[in-house]
């Protein structure tokens, strides 16, 4: 018996020297492998550096990838005080070059947005609203289990100044209850519609459990960046608006389009995308 495995070991180490393979020593046991010198040889691929998968990645949208955020805070910058009013926010504290991308509503479906996000792994927190997203809940389930932020959106996408406390209050809780059950997550933060809000919205936004109401800094049209001030850039921190828009709303341009041409506009000032919640 120890003949014929002995036979058997000495023909296999043959074959693998004759096929060009190795056998694949322990992880403990592993030395690093030398720079490879010449071209691979035919027929076997060279294994990606790190990072080269990303860059793929990126490759397909037309972009470049973006520099990785710093780690977020150990406290967060902004948070509800015990009992204290709920915090009304358009960018965070921060001297870091990061901004945090917001898209609202929900309306646009495009498939090719939530591939898109897969690939890029760029973080962003989706605010919805629930009648325009109830015709397709399953779209934003992927989304989700990407890791991307939800948030309330109200249910209905009223302008919330022209409604009562109590009608206020039934919009974001409705839509906190809803999101629950659609997607098992409860949000902590809360953006009203068109950026309209009052005392009631932010005394209801704390009775429905929210931490915050987001605003924005910046919005993203169609192929540019709206700006409220006057230098007309990015600052660290920005929150950056966008919405779920297709080719009727974006004259013929994807929903993909308008986000690769927002992350381009990012980078080209210096900046990354960091994760709202990480900070919120």
């Amino acid at each position: 018996m120890k003949k014929t495995i002995a036979l058997w070991a000495a023909l296999t180490t043959v074959a693998l020297l004759v096929t060009g393979c190795t056998v694949e020593e322990p992880a403990a046991a592993q030395t690093p492998a030398p720079a490879r010198t010449t071209a691979p040889a035919a027929g076997h691929e060279a294994p990606e550096a790190p990072g080269a998968a990303a860059a793929a990645a990126y490759r397909r949208w037309g972009l470049k990838p973006f520099a990785a955020p710093p780690a977020p805070p150990a406290v967060k910058p902004v948070a509800r005080a015990a009992g204290g009013p709920v915090p009304v926010i358009s960018e965070i504290p921060t001297r870091e070059k990061i901004v945090f991308i917001t898209i609202d509503d929900g309306a646009e479906k495009d498939p090719e947005f939530v591939t898109m996000m897969k690939d890029l792994k760029v973080p962003f927190t989706m605010f919805l609203t629930d009648a325009a997203i109830r015709a397709d809940y399953p779209y934003f389930a992927p989304l989700v289990a990407q890791g991307h932020g939800l948030a309330n959106h109200t249910l209905t996408h009223p302008n919330l100044r022209t409604l009562s406390p109590e009608a206020q209050r039934r919009e974001i809780c409705g839509q906190q209850t809803r999101l629950k059950q659609r997607y098992g997550t409860t949000p902590r933060l809360f953006r009203p519609p068109y950026g309209n809000w009052n005392e009631a919205t932010r005394a209801a936004a704390g009775e429905c459990g929210l931490d915050a109401i987001v605003l924005w800094r910046e919005s993203m049209q169609i192929k540019n960046m709206q700006y409220q001030r006057g230098d007309r850039k990015l600052h660290p921190g920005d929150i950056v608006l966008a919405h779920f828009r297709g080719p009727s709303e974006l004259k013929g341009r994807t929903m993909t389009e308008m986000t690769a041409t927002l992350l381009r506009k990012i980078q080209e000032q210096g900046f990354t995308v960091a994760r709202l919640e990480d900070y919120v």
